[in-house]
């Protein structure tokens, strides 16, 4: 693990934090990533929705808001083997930017070799947990949409409730709140 690295850890998968240097390098071409990374870049890597778009977004975002930031933007989750060694870039996940009015937004792609295996509940689990270790967050929300039927399941499994319709057509908004602990009297 290299320096600095901000870093979650699931059962299964390291997440990694992308800084600057990370979307430079993926935006340059995806398989410099490697070289930070230290796993090989799978073929068809980005997955889904995390495409160039989506990089140059938090590549603006990250610049913007400078390196108090890294975390609240996108992640790179990778599979871990029997020794603890990082093995295999698996998905894209993140949140859409720092916590605003008490709510912290979460999205992920999982690559399609990876799919059904539980990475992306390990994943989301991991970012849920992450975003309520800030006192301000109340509740952490995703969108995705009710033809995505991997992406709904993933998100009833992790707590969340679906609250109605997103900002975008046919997608749907879900949400999960801070779980907060029983006083004693």
């Amino acid at each position: 693990m290299p320096l600095n690295e901000r870093l979650l850890r699931t059962n299964r998968l390291d997440l990694v934090a992308a800084t600057l240097a990370h979307l430079e390098a993926e935006l340059a071409s995806p398989s410099r990533l490697d070289l930070l990374l230290g796993v090989p870049i799978p073929p068809g890597w980005p997955p889904g929705e995390y495409d160039r778009h989506a990089l140059e977004f938090f590549h603006t975002q990250l610049t913007a808001g400078g390196p108090e930031h890294v975390g609240w933007y996108t992640w790179y989750a990778m599979t871990r083997n029997g020794e603890g060694q990082r093995e295999e870039l698996v998905a894209g996940a993140g949140y859409m930017g720092p916590p605003s009015e008490g709510t912290a937004e979460i999205g992920y792609s999982v690559i399609p070799s990876a799919r059904r295996q539980g990475y992306a509940a390990e994943i989301v689990a991991a970012l849920v947990e992450h975003a309520f270790t800030v006192p301000s967050v109340q509740q952490v929300i995703a969108h995705t949409s009710d033809a995505n039927v991997a992406s709904t399941r993933v998100l009833l499994r992790c707590g969340f409730e679906r609250v109605g319709l997103g900002a975008e057509p046919e997608s749907v908004q879900y949400r999960t709140l801070a779980r907060v602990a029983p006083r004693l009297a």
